[in-house]
C-alpha cells in the first residue's frame, strides 16, 4: 500500500495512526500542501478534489477521504479492532469521530484558512482566534461526553484505542498549533498524553515524518 500524505495534514495523520495500530506496512509518498503540490494535475488525477490522504491499494485501486479509508481498513483488517463489538458502542465511537471530522476539522483546514487570509484579509491573530473558537466549541462538548462515560479508561471509549482516538489525537495536535489551552480539557489532555506513550501514535506524529519541516 502507498499513502499519499503531508506531515501536518490531520486527515493523513488519522490514517497513519490506524495503519500503525493495525501493524500494516505501507510506503509514504509525500505531497506538500505548503508547496501546493496537491493542486498539480498528476495528483489530481488520483484524487479529483486534490485533498489528502489517498491510499493506493494497488495501481488500479485508490481510496480517498479518511473516513472511507479508515472504515475500509477496519473491514479489511479487523484485528486489532478499532470499533467495539456492541453496535451501540460503535455508534458512540463514530459520534466522537464525527464531532471532530465534521464539526471541528473542516473549519480550520488549509483551504478555509487561505480564504480567510487571502479573500477576507484576516491577519494571523484573527485566523488563530477563528480556529480556537471552533476547536473550543467542539472540545467543550467532547469533554462533557467523556465525563459522562463512567466506564472509560485512558482512551475516548473503553480500554483500547478506537477510531475516536484516531480522530482526536490529530485534532489535539492541530489545537496546539493554534495555541489552544488544553489544560481546560483534562479528559482530552489525559487521552492525548496516554496515546502518545504508544508507539503507533508516536510513529504517526507529524514531527516524525520524513517530510516534516
Amino acid at each position: 500500500m502507498k499513502l499519499y500524505s503531508f506531515f501536518r495534514s490531520s486527515t493523513s495523520h488519522r490514517v497513519r495512526i490506524a495503519l500503525n495500530l493495525k501493524g500494516l506496512n505501507y510506503q509514504t509518498h509525500f505531497i506538500s500542501l505548503a508547496k501546493n503540490e496537491h493542486h498539480q494535475a498528476e495528483y489530481q488525477a488520483l484524487h479529483p478534489q486534490g485533498f489528502l490522504p489517498t491510499l493506493e491499494i494497488d495501481e488500479s485501486k485508490l481510496l480517498i477521504q479518511s473516513p472511507a479509508i479508515l472504515e475500509w481498513l477496519e473491514q479489511q483488517y479487523p484485528q486489532p479492532a478499532l470499533l467495539p463489538n456492541d453496535v451501540l458502542a460503535q455508534a458512540k465511537v463514530r459520534a466522537i469521530a464525527a464531532l471532530i471530522a465534521c464539526d471541528i476539522h473542516p473549519l480550520n483546514n488549509k483551504r478555509v484558512l487561505e480564504h480567510l487570509r487571502l479573500n477576507l484579509g484576516l491577519n494571523e491573530i484573527q485566523i488563530n482566534e477563528w480556529c480556537a473558537k471552533w476547536i473550543h466549541a467542539g472540545f467543550s462538548a467532547l469533554e462533557k461526553i467523556l465525563e459522562q462515560d463512567s466506564q472509560r479508561t485512558k482512551f475516548c471509549y473503553g480500554s483500547a484505542p478506537t477510531l475516536a482516538d484516531v480522530y482526536l489525537i490529530p485534532q489535539v495536535v492541530s489545537a496546539q498549533r493554534f495555541k489552544v489551552d488544553l489544560n481546560i480539557y483534562p479528559k482530552i489532555n489525559e487521552i492525548y498524553q496516554h496515546c502518545m506513550t504508544l508507539e503507533a501514535f508516536q510513529k504517526a506524529a507529524p514531527e516524525n515524518q520524513a517530510d516534516a519541516i
